[in-house]
């Protein structure tokens, strides 16, 4: 047994690291297997060398990235937890100061967790980049974010959004208005992140220039997109056929990301998700293309959402995936 005391200048700034809620020390507890004792400015770590070595790293790590001038948030704190226990491969100043966007009264964007941060730099890299996992997890939402700072940086000329509308040859037939009002609704969630980001009315400017484009996976055939940052959402809702389609549309000095969560497919049955195909055909290392896998602790929507999937994956055990 050893013990490790680490003293800060006054209770506040420790109470700081903490995210405000000096509780939060069950959590170094429970998750490194130590005694922690703390007073006004100081904490202490009881346990075996190595535990108490990784709750120390813990906290110095959230130390670091306060004196940056952070805000520690409760995802910042479990983030330093899990950076510590897998032997500080990323810090917590690694994740607050990645920051993207921003401007206009628009907050800036940033990765709150670990698979997020890689998942981002990955957009910076690579060609063709698979981002999956399971609601929630800013999947869609980040690769919006990069796009977008890749066109105000100048790295591609516009945006192309897309999306399989995988009733639309039953359903679009039914719905009122025309084809660009029939689609509508399977484009919204893209519209949502655009807005979430620009202010519609330059959205709707850039739509008119042909800055962005937001269309069906259908329109994309037959095109060749370059200088693009490319998006296609909802990947698993893509036949083998719409997924080879998409990814050779790929041009000069474009890069694309794909988004989806193989366990949630629309598809009829018996027709094979065209994502689960590219997972096993591309996921042996060809150059220029990278997956990145989230998982249910990334969650990022309202904290009920990853208990929710979680309750979900239990219940349904392997039927849970849908080929």
């Amino acid at each position: 047994m050893v013990e490790q005391t680490l003293e800060f200048e006054n209770a506040h700034f420790l109470l700081s690291l903490f995210a405000g809620d000096v509780g939060l020390s069950k959590e170094i507890e429970s998750n490194f297997g130590v005694k922690v004792t703390t007073r006004d400015a100081w904490i202490k770590f009881t346990g075996d060398e190595d535990a108490v070595s990784k709750a120390s790293a813990a906290i110095k790590d959230l130390e670091s990235a306060r004196r940056d001038g952070a805000e520690i948030k409760l995802k910042s704190f479990q983030f330093a937890i899990d950076a510590a226990k897998s032997g500080g491969q990323c810090s917590v100043s690694d994740l607050l100061g990645y920051k993207i966007l921003g401007g206009r009264g628009r907050p800036e964007v940033v990765p709150r967790t670990r698979t997020q941060l890689s998942y981002l730099r990955s957009m910076d890299k690579n060609d063709v980049v698979f981002g999956i996992g399971p609601a929630g997890t800013g999947k869609t939402y980040l690769a919006v974010a990069s796009a977008i700072n890749a066109f105000k940086e100048k790295k591609v000329g516009r945006l192309v959004l897309t999306r399989p509308a995988v009733e639309a040859g039953e359903a679009l037939g039914f719905l009122p208005g025309d084809l660009t009002e029939k689609i509508l609704p399977y484009l919204r969630p893209l519209y949502d992140a655009l807005y979430d980001m620009i202010e519609p009315d330059e959205v709707n400017r850039m739509i008119e220039r042909g800055q962005i484009e937001i269309a069906p996976l259908a329109y994309m055939r037959g095109r060749t997109i370059n200088n693009s940052a490319i998006i296609l959402d909802e990947a698993q809702n893509t036949t083998s056929e719409q997924m080879l389609m998409f990814l050779t549309r790929l041009g000069e000095g474009s890069r694309c990301v794909v988004t989806g969560d193989p366990s949630q497919s629309d598809l009829k049955r018996g027709i094979r998700s065209g994502l689960n195909e590219a997972i096993e055909v591309l996921s042996s290392e060809v150059e220029g293309v990278d997956f990145v896998e989230f998982e249910r602790c990334d969650v990022v929507r309202h904290r009920v959402v990853s208990s929710i999937i979680g309750a979900y994956a239990e219940a349904r055990g392997s039927s849970s995936k849908v080929d």
